[in-house]
C-alpha cells in the first residue's frame, strides 16, 4: 500500500485566488495521479475553449453562475452542477453571471 498525506478537511472557497485581470487558479492537492484545484472567475472572465490530451477533467460549481463551453455549446452552470470533459473534448467556462464564480477542477492524471 502506498503512503499518502491526508489533505483536509478544508473549505475550498477559502483557498480561492481572485484576480481582476484574469481567471484565478489555485491548487488544493497534486500528485502524479490527480490534481485538484480551483478556478475563480470575476464577472465577465472566461477560460477559453481548449482540450487536453491524455487527461480527463471534472468541473464542479461551488458558487456563482455562468456557462460551460463544450464543443461549441454553452450549457448553464450553477452551484452543485458538475461537468466531465473527457480527453480531447473541447471545453471552457464563462462567467456570464453578475457575481463571482468558483469552480472546483479535478484533472487526472495531473498535468506534467
Amino acid at each position: 500500500m502506498e503512503d499518502y498525506k491526508l489533505v483536509g478537511p478544508l473549505r475550498p472557497e477559502e483557498k480561492a485566488i481572485w484576480s481582476p485581470d484574469k481567471m484565478g487558479k489555485s491548487t488544493l492537492f497534486r500528485s502524479e495521479r490527480i490534481m485538484v484545484g480551483l478556478n475563480a472567475f470575476e464577472p465577465g472572465q472566461a477560460h477559453s475553449l481548449h482540450a487536453h490530451q491524455g487527461m480527463d477533467k471534472v468541473y464542479h460549481v461551488l458558487q456563482g453562475s455562468g456557462h460551460f463551453l463544450l464543443e461549441g455549446d454553452e450549457l448553464p452552470m450553477e452551484p452543485g452542477v458538475m461537468l466531465v470533459a473527457p480527453e480531447g473534448v473541447p471545453h471552457g467556462i464563462r462567467n456570464s453571471g453578475s457575481g463571482r464564480l468558483l469552480v472546483l477542477a479535478i484533472l487526472a492524471p495531473a498535468p506534467g
